[in-house]
């Protein structure tokens, strides 16, 4: 017999073999009947509630809780105080100035106070710069240019012009000069011619007219800040009664 059929009789009968083995097993179990007693526990009753009544509801159906609102308080009926700023409002100084006599030209002018005014204008009609240090040294002292230290007066005069070679400065200087005029602190020590008299003319006392001429000399810009500031900040001369020139100067 050949190996391979002897391997297949050899399976075959092992086949067998096992499936008698099973069915004897299985008989076997079949005639044992196993029995397993089951105990059931009593439902536990529920504490604090009525077991005949006691149903529990749905979470998605139950009532959601009660939350207490927060009162609301009542609004305020108090009148609001007035604002800071206009308890801290204070009158423009320049509108406190009582008004002065305005003069024009030479006309009430001292002598020596005229003559300076001339070495001024003829100063700045040149359009020469150094001209003005001859008028400025030939001053009892030197006036006031800057309220910061300078050094050369001329050489500030034209750092100060906007074309940097004095040529502004000497018109403003010239416009300034033109315009009317005021004598302040008369009979007093600070006696003193000043140009142009807006420098010392209350704002809201300023008519039309004479709105017009300072035009000449600033702009409605420059006027609205000085307004605003409460003085006169832009150039003015301060000439004394005995012709020695205080100063030229802007800002305060």
């Amino acid at each position: 017999m050949g190996r391979v059929r002897l391997a297949l009789l050899l399976t075959g009968a092992a086949l067998g073999g096992a499936a008698l083995s099973g069915q004897a097993s299985t008989t076997a179990e079949a005639a044992t009947v196993r029995t397993e007693t089951i105990r059931v526990e009593p439902p536990q009753p529920v504490t604090g509630a009525n077991p005949a009544t006691s149903t529990q509801i749905p979470a998605s159906e139950a009532p959601p809780a009660a939350t207490e609102q927060p009162a609301t308080p009542p609004a305020d009926t108090t009148p609001a105080p007035a604002e800071d700023q206009d308890l801290d409002e204070k009158p423009s100084a320049q509108n406190q100035l009582p008004v002065p006599e305005v003069k024009y030209g030479t006309d009430g002018l001292p002598a020596p106070v005229a003559r300076m005014r001339e070495q001024l204008m003829e100063a700045a009609r040149s359009g020469d710069i150094e001209k003005m240090r001859m008028v400025l040294e030939g001053n009892e002292m030197m006036p006031t240019l800057s309220l910061t230290e300078i050094g050369d007066p001329i050489t500030f005069l034209k750092e100060s012009s906007g074309d940097g070679n004095g040529a502004e400065i000497l018109a403003i200087l010239l416009d300034v000069l033109e315009a009317g005029w005021v004598k302040m602190d008369a009979g007093t020590a600070q006696e003193m011619y000043v140009w142009p008299y807006f420098a010392r003319y209350p704002f809201d006392k300023l008519t039309p007219q004479q709105k017009v001429e300072m035009y000449r000399i600033v702009t409605a810009g420059d006027f609205a800040e000085m307004d605003s500031y409460g003085a006169w900040l832009f150039y003015r001369v301060g000439i004394g009664p005995d012709g020695t020139m205080h100063y030229f100067v802007a800002g305060e």
